[in-house]
């Protein structure tokens, strides 16, 4: 098997998390908008989760409710500073979850999978420390996110530089993140998309926002530095675009197979024709 491409510098993504620990609150609007869409997600699938992990959601499990279902919950981050202040809980790398086989009834991992140098690969231990049908849930940003903001970047140091380096991280694609779940073997594999649109009045507070949440592009592969005069200039193509950020959210859910669960039928297999069904409600008697 071919070893993934080192995409992200995961010790200074870890260390960039764990500086803005302290101050998160002030900048956590995203994972709570994710939060809030998983704790929905769960008050709905009627059903119970005795046993559960949560990766990067910190304090954010505190937003779960009785009719979620969820009991007991140990709580995972490769930051420990992020980890809430009580309760079952370890520094632990999403990307190399030590859990133990079929321990678990749900996993959840909130805005943090998007930076995985191999998805597949976390995506399928996951898929292994679950019970047969255990549910997985992940919420990571998908390919639109900040592309105002990348699209200004890009211009502004084409035109100030003659040529340009990534400065926006690289995020996938609801149709290969849906693929992605369905190589690591979970079984009725689901993407769904959130997009919100951000509007800052001071463009610089995107910024901080990024710095905030622990989210500012740490590559393996280090591009020169970005010019103060190339930044400046980015700044005002972003303010002259509307101010508006971007953020994709993509919420993967997939089940742990078990011999229970339904299954899709076969092409060809259905006994009645959706054109037949068509023609029948046409019908003034239908």
């Amino acid at each position: 098997m071919a070893t993934p491409p080192l995409i992200f510098d995961r010790a200074l993504r870890r260390k960039r998390r764990a500086r803005a620990a302290r101050a998160f609150a002030d900048h956590d609007f995203l994972h709570r908008r994710a939060m809030a869409d998983i704790v929905d997600r769960l008050e709905t699938a009627a059903r119970d989760f005795p046993r559960a992990a949560f990766f990067g959601a910190g304090e954010l499990t505190a937003l779960l409710t009785e009719k979620c279902g969820v009991g007991w919950i140990a709580s995972f981050d490769d930051a420990p500073e992020r980890l809430p202040p009580s309760g079952a809980r370890a520094a632990m790398d999403e990307e190399q979850p030590a859990l133990a086989p079929g321990s678990l009834d749900l996993i959840v991992n909130l805005l943090t999978l998007h930076a995985a140098n191999d998805l597949i690969g976390a995506l399928a231990q996951a898929r292994l420390a679950l019970k047969p049908d255990g549910l997985f849930i992940a919420a990571l940003f998908g390919g639109e996110t900040l592309a105002e903001l990348r699209a200004a970047l890009y211009a502004a140091e084409v035109e100030l530089t003659g040529g340009a380096a990534p400065r926006v991280a690289p995020f996938g694609h609801v149709k290969d993140l849906g693929g992605a779940l369905q190589r690591a073997g979970f079984a009725l594999p689901v993407a769904d998309i959130d997009e919100a649109r951000v509007t800052y009045a001071d463009p610089l507070r995107l910024f901080r926002d990024l710095r905030g949440m622990g989210e500012t592009y740490a590559p393996a592969a280090r591009p020169r530095p970005l010019r103060r005069d190339v930044f400046l200039e980015a700044v005002a193509r972003f303010a002259r675009g509307g101010r508006a950020a971007r953020f994709q959210i993509v919420t993967l859910t997939g089940w742990a197979p078990a011999p229970t669960q339904q299954r899709p039928m076969r092409p060809g297999s259905a006994k009645a024709s959706l054109a037949d069904a068509i023609l029948k409600s046409d019908r003034p008697d239908g």
